[in-house]
């Protein structure tokens, strides 16, 4: 019989980081449900509704890794350290993301952990909430009529990137319109900044939160009064911002219904 080479002693499993969507199961890729049906291990984070999690088999190995704003409950290395442990033991492991992986969700840089140690690893993507929740309060994040561009930014940056954070000013100069990801906390900051760069304070925004599931809520002002409203209505996260004139041409009579599902609160 001939000796088994390292790679036939030590069988790896694939690592899919799979994107859950903006919270409303329905909005889920056919791959992703195929892939959590099947999947021998599950890590997932906080964003991901318990509709989801029902779909794995019994047999799955679960972990969570969420974190929140202050507090990491698992950090990034030991994530990392857990996909390539299952990978050793699982065929199919399901790093299971909201939104889009590769969108502000560090799928990137889990993905090229991975593969920086031979494990291998596909990306499926998913729906992210920056461009659903909008669509499900019936704003459209581009149209014709109201500027050429749109910019996805995060408004909750890392201490420790070494590098300046978001240039808001200039953003406010060169953006036809912005969809704002985890900036709840430090909403009033980037209004003041926006509008210290240039962006007229009568600017169409709106704020939604648990967009696509139940306990969806929208606001809409403007600039200049949107911080005062956020705070005086308690709006909470998760919650997508949106600044620009798209804000103005939403088509509430084209909304779908929030599905019946709750979505964890992340911070």
């Amino acid at each position: 019989m001939t000796a088994a080479t390292p790679a036939q002693a030590q069988p790896r499993g694939t690592v899919y980081l799979v994107g859950a969507g903006p919270g409303d199961p329905e909005l889920l890729t056919l791959k992703a449900h195929r892939l959590l049906r099947c999947c021998d291990a599950l890590v997932h984070d906080s964003l991901v509704p318990k509709a989801l999690l029902d779909l794995v088999p019994e047999h799955c190995e679960r972990h969570f890794v969420g974190k929140r704003r202050g507090h990491h409950s698992v950090p990034q290395p030991s994530t990392n350290a857990i996909l390539v442990e299952l990978a050793s033991r699982h065929r199919t492991v399901v790093r299971l993301k909201g939104g889009d992986p590769f969108l502000f969700g560090r799928g990137a840089e889990e993905a090229a952990h991975l593969a920086a140690r031979g494990v291998p690893v596909e990306v499926v993507p998913g729906v992210t909430a920056g461009i659903a929740a909008p669509a499900y309060v019936g704003i459209p994040v581009t149209h014709r009529r109201a500027g050429s561009s749109v910019t996805f930014v995060t408004g909750h940056e890392e201490i420790d990137k070494g590098r300046p954070g978001v240039d808001w000013r200039g953003l406010a100069r060169s953006s036809g319109g912005l969809v704002i990801y985890m900036g709840l906390h430090n909403l009033r900051h980037i209004c003041q900044e926006l509008a210290a760069g240039g962006l007229d304070s009568k600017t169409p925004a709106a704020v939604i939160q648990q967009g696509t599931v139940v306990g969806q809520r929208l606001l809409v002002s403007c600039l200049e009064e949107l911080a005062d409203k956020v705070e005086i209505e308690r709006f909470t996260s998760p919650a997508i911002i949106v600044v620009g004139d798209v804000v103005g041409l939403r088509v509430p009579a084209c909304c779908p219904d929030p599905a019946d599902v709750e979505m964890p609160i992340p911070f």
